[in-house]
């Protein structure tokens, strides 16, 4: 039996779709917060259970009988990594044999903001007794993908990387690394840098924008405290607005950057481009 925690998110389904390509679906467990989220991964034979980070109780009816589990890191910054203790607990009382978990890119020495609950939650794992497997993800280049639409509407892409290098991939290229590990042998104690094959700086990605539409859109550089202004201005929570700001600040110094080729190694295949990306974008 194959658990799959966050199963409702975007990752998450990602991930059984990725599964249900080699699995029985009734050997598949999409553990959620809101079961009715999932109904039609359902429909497809998936086993569902209701599972809350936050709700130990709920994750040890959930984690029953269950021999591997990938545990996608919460969304809840602040929170998370209590909840992920409450995930690793219920892992543990169940005797998983394997629990995979959603880090982040170099996550001992990453400067990101973003990495403090990771290096806690990678703590609590080598202590656990648990056997387990760090799957360190990159920057996805969704994130990036979710700001066309405005660049495109004003002709300027707002940004705080500066020249740094990015190398991202797409959620499916890091949903397609957890299903291997899940459903391969000898994971345990494994430790994957996960990244892109090709890296862009921002610059580079505008570039691509208008190659493929024409357009001479421009990349405005900022200080990241004015592009965290700039982000809250559009819309977006304060909290987020200060995460994607603080990593721009990151990848300006290539905290985004990786060169090792690991993710395309795991999945045999390359991660998908930029252009792709964008294409896909554009199209929608």
């Amino acid at each position: 039996m194959l658990l799959v925690t966050g199963a409702s998110g975007q990752l998450g389904r990602l991930v059984i779709e990725e599964l249900l390509k080699t699995q029985p679906a009734d050997q598949i467990i999409a553990a959620v917060r809101s079961p009715e989220k999932v109904a039609d991964l359902a429909d497809q034979g998936v086993l569902i259970r209701q599972a809350d980070y936050s709700q130990p109780e709920t994750l040890k009816t959930a984690f029953a009988g269950v021999d591997r589990a990938l545990l996608i890191s919460s969304s809840e910054v602040g929170q998370r990594f209590t909840q992920h203790q409450n995930v690793i607990n219920a892992a543990k009382e169940a005797g998983v044999s394997l629990l995979a978990y959603t880090s982040i890119l170099r996550a001992p020495e990453s400067k990101l903001g973003l990495a403090e609950e990771h290096r806690q939650t990678e703590k609590t794992l080598a202590t656990s007794g648990l056997d387990y497997t760090l799957l360190r993800n990159g920057w996805y280049t969704e994130n990036y993908m979710a700001s066309l639409p405005a660049a495109l509407d004003f002709g300027v892409f707002l940004g705080a990387a500066g020249e740094g290098r990015i190398a991202s991939a797409a959620r499916r290229d890091y949903a397609a690394a957890a299903a291997k590990v899940l459903t391969s042998e000898d994971q345990a104690g494994k430790v994957y840098e996960l990244a892109g094959d090709e890296s862009y700086t921002l610059g580079e990605l505008v570039e691509e924008l208008n190659r493929q539409t024409g357009k001479s859109i421009s990349y405005q550089n900022l200080p990241a405290a004015d592009f965290a202004a700039a982000l809250k201005e559009a819309g977006l929570p304060e909290p987020l607005a200060e995460l994607l700001a603080d990593s721009d600040a990151g990848a300006a110094e290539n905290e985004l950057l990786d060169s090792s080729h690991q993710l395309s190694q795991l999945i045999g295949r390359p991660t998908t481009p930029l252009a792709s990306m964008i294409e896909e974008t554009l199209e929608q």
